[in-house]
């Protein structure tokens, strides 16, 4: 499996735009960088079965997020509130920025 360079981060704000939650807006849980998906929350939510254990005294249908494949999601700018494509920025200082490429505003605060 090809490893892609993901340019999504934690807590970023992301746009479903493909799949069963097409349209929905979450919150970047985590990213697993080789696996190429990122895990949203309220996004994809899977239903699995469990039994009683330690943690979980009761057992039963547990609900949770199931990770999506990071092409399936766009990063929402802050400042235009719409999904948007980025591009890198060097800055003087040797730093790289990621930035919008509809506002040319810094998306990393």
């Amino acid at each position: 499996m090809m490893c892609e360079k993901i340019e999504l981060k934690k807590d970023d704000r992301v746009k479903v735009i493909a799949g069963k939650d097409k349209g929905k807006i979450g919150k970047v849980l985590k990213v697993h960088q080789k696996k190429n998906r990122v895990l949203v929350e309220n996004i994809n939510k899977i239903k699995r079965h469990s039994r009683p254990s330690a943690q979980n005294r009761q057992g039963g249908i547990v609900e949770r997020e199931a990770a999506i494949h990071w092409s399936n999601v766009m990063l929402m700018c802050n400042k235009c509130m719409s999904p948007v494509r980025i591009k890198t920025q060097i800055l003087e200082d040797g730093k790289k920025k990621r930035v919008c490429r509809k506002c040319d505003e810094f998306i990393d605060s």
